[in-house]
């Protein structure tokens, strides 16, 4: 798990500003949003809720907010659509090993109005997760998920995925099989580029010049810097600590940068905002929510967070969050070494 942020950065406000009023509406990609909070890919919300990531997209529709949705969802992306018809959406996918399987998650996306994909890039490998061993096991008895059918080599892409064979492999060692042979090389981002108009979001950066060169061959309208929510590899450094360089790397560009992880609270939110984030993208505050009262619990954590935003906008002298700057922030190790 990433931990709340809080590494060494502080907040320094401005007096004598005028914050009666407040504006925390921004856009992604162009789309407009109420606020600069939108939802990461989490797959399988079905455990947390039995409305599942239709709660999740509900609430965040009322708080005027992106959804993006997870290629392992407990919801099929058609019907995410029809029960939010008005949603915005980005959908999340993996360069499977089998390119019929991305190529189902894009054209799907695609005919039912999702603006962007989000592709993950940090998951070569399942990264090895001990809290989840034991429900490993409960996830190998899985025949099927609504957007991943393990009889993609027994079906045509374009029929009802609920469709299997008997003679497949059960679906997480499937799943397994397709993360594990995925490649994220520029060149397959660049086949990806070339099967799509919409625009993609490369999810899982967290070095700079990786960041300036997919931008550079023209495989990223967006870079979500992101650690997996340490799911993946241990040991990384937070988002919040490379975000900076990574916005430095791509200034200039048209190119919009996000990040997720370790926001917990509406400062966390303000300082990923100075420190160049465009938005933040929260995963487990949704599922906590999620899990707690499913629609209205989504809606009450996001508007905790908007309320605390809010207020740490007030206390630091801005009032529109386009204008929030690194001049808000200061690094604690800029006055602890100056008295060494």
């Amino acid at each position: 798990m990433i931990p709340q942020i809080g590494s060494g950065w502080r907040l320094r406000p401005r007096a004598l500003r005028d914050v009666t009023k407040l504006n925390l509406a921004t856009t992604v990609l162009g789309h407009p949003i109420s606020l600069p909070i939108c939802f990461s890919p989490t797959a399988t919300q079905g455990l947390a809720h039995i409305e599942k990531e239709v709660a999740s997209a509900r609430a965040g529709k009322r708080c005027g907010t992106l959804m993006t949705l997870s290629a392992t969802s407990s919801t099929r992306i058609e019907k995410l659509r029809s029960e939010v018809p008005n949603g915005l959406f980005w959908m999340q996918t993996y360069l499977c090993a089998d390119k019929r399987a991305t190529l189902s998650f894009i054209r799907r996306a695609e005919e039912n109005g999702y603006k962007a994909l989000v592709v993950t890039v940090d998951s070569s490998g399942l990264g090895r997760q001990s809290a989840d061993f034991d429900f490993e096991e409960e996830m190998r008895k899985l025949k099927e998920n609504p957007n991943l059918s393990i009889s993609f080599r027994a079906v045509n892409y374009d029929n009802d995925f609920t469709e299997t064979n008997p003679d497949d492999k059960l679906l997480f060692d499937y799943a397994t099989e397709q993360i594990n042979g995925s490649n994220s090389s520029l060149e397959e981002l660049k086949w990806l580029r070339s099967v799509t108009s919409l625009p993609i979001i490369l999810k899982g950066i967290l070095k700079a010049n990786v960041a300036k060169r997919a931008v550079q061959e023209g495989v990223a309208d967006g870079i979500l810097v992101s650690a997996h929510g340490g799911r993946q590899l241990d040991g990384v450094p937070a988002p919040i600590d490379v975000l900076r360089d990574v916005v430095d790397a791509v200034r200039g560009y048209n190119v919009e940068v996000y990040m997720d992880g370790g926001i917990r609270t509406g400062t966390d939110v303000m300082k990923a905002l100075a420190l160049g984030a465009k938005a933040v993208f929260i995963g487990r505050a949704v599922l906590w929510g999620l899990a707690v009262n499913g629609e209205e619990g989504v809606y009450r954590v996001v508007n905790l967070l908007k309320e605390e935003l809010s207020l740490a906008m007030k206390l630091c002298g801005v009032s529109r969050v386009e204008d929030i700057s690194p001049s808000y922030l200061i690094h604690e190790s800029s006055y602890l070494s100056a008295n060494l």
